[in-house]
């Protein structure tokens, strides 16, 4: 007998560590969803830079037009084609991944860099392959985009309420960056999917997802506290890993949309 969960909410990261786009219909792809995390900033040593360095980083919003994307930070707005690149492949880091990517354009690094206050640049990443991610879960290299290690995460609903339930300041799922969201029966359920398909897409889960400081950081004022990763740390702690959500990779291609049931065989 199959056990169904409907799919909630799904969101995407355009460019690593800013602000997501909440979608209700997306592209499965290998490295992940369409448009996701397919590109990063990086700084003059050609280093990835993130949120847990610079939480202001939080405050900026991609939203997808037609061809392009537009990013709002505070009163100022930038905008670049999704397919443009230029010059030579860069060698970067993803963690100790090592990956090839291009910059988008110096217009757009410069905008960056005024609004971030230090010198960067917007890189893409281009091919599948063009960053490998060792899975020593699986025993083997995936293709992923520039996300942390997997192509995806996924969350269920009773998770949230469960630590909600034990934070003086309830938070909103945005704090995890899923990509996922599946309405759950309870906490952590969604730890024990294995394989399982949304619609005609499969997807296989590895194994769940260790979380770190940025957490903390809350999406809507980029303010850091202590919470909600001290809390976690009280019942979600195994061995120096505090985990919420999970890992999924995809094994193929499709669409799928909120409303879609995910399947456990």
């Amino acid at each position: 007998m199959s056990t169904k969960f409907e799919v909630k909410q799904l969101f995407i990261y355009p460019i690593k560590s800013l602000a997501g786009i909440e979608c209700k219909e997306l592209n499965a792809q290998e490295m992940g969803f369409e448009n996701d995390r397919r590109w990063m900033l990086i700084d003059e040593n050609n280093e990835f830079v993130t949120q847990r360095v610079h939480p202001k980083m939080s405050q900026f919003y991609p939203k997808i037009v037609d061809d392009r994307i537009e990013i709002r930070y505070q009163n100022a707005l930038h905008e670049f084609q999704i397919e443009e690149y230029i010059g030579e492949q860069i060698h970067s880091k993803v963690w100790d991944d090592s990956c090839q990517v291009f910059e988008v354009n110096p217009n757009t690094s410069k905008w960056f860099t005024d609004q971030l206050g230090f010198v960067c640049k917007l890189v893409k990443i281009i091919n599948a392959g063009d960053r490998k991610h060792n899975s020593s879960k699986l025993n083997q290299n995936l293709n992923v985009s520039l996300a942390d290690g997997y192509p995806y995460l996924l969350l269920g609903t009773k998770s949230l309420e469960f630590l909600n339930d034990k934070l003086e300041e309830k938070i909103t799922i945005h704090r995890f960056r899923p990509n996922i969201v599946i309405e759950t029966n309870f906490p952590h359920e969604e730890d024990d999917l294995t394989d399982f398909a949304i619609d005609q897409v499969e997807f296989k889960n590895v194994k769940p997802c260790g979380r770190c400081v940025m957490v903390n950081t809350n999406p809507i004022n980029a303010e850091v506290k202590k919470e909600p990763l001290k809390t976690l740390s009280t019942y979600r702690k195994v061995d120096n890993s505090i985990l919420f959500a999970t890992n999924v990779m995809c094994l193929n291609s499709g669409k799928i949309q909120v409303g879609d049931f995910l399947i456990k065989n």
